[in-house]
């Protein structure tokens, strides 16, 4: 799966994009169908730290924020929805 990041109002440094990384690869088991390529966007905000994963599957297009007080923390928060909601997709378009 190819993962595109994107930061917002700073640079992220190689620690971080390895995390990223290594996170939102996992999905790839989850959802046969998605596309090869993952969007993760990254912003530093007064009230915490951003994140957002936006992945295509056939027909649809799927989007998760969520903020937390680190950046690990928010992307952690992101792939587990993700992960929620690629089964549920999966599980629509088997029935």
């Amino acid at each position: 799966m190819d993962i595109k990041i994107k930061t917002l109002k700073f640079d992220a440094g190689e620690k971080l994009t390895a995390f990223v990384e290594k996170k939102v690869a996992r999905l790839e088991k989850f959802f046969e169908g998605a596309s090869d390529a993952a969007e993760v966007t990254l912003e530093n905000l007064k009230e915490g730290k951003k994140a957002k994963i936006k992945i295509h599957i056939p027909g649809e297009e799927l989007l998760i924020e969520r903020t937390a007080d680190t950046f690990e923390n928010a992307i952690t928060a992101c792939v587990d929805a993700m992960k929620e909601k690629l089964t549920r997709e999966k599980e629509k378009e088997r029935s």
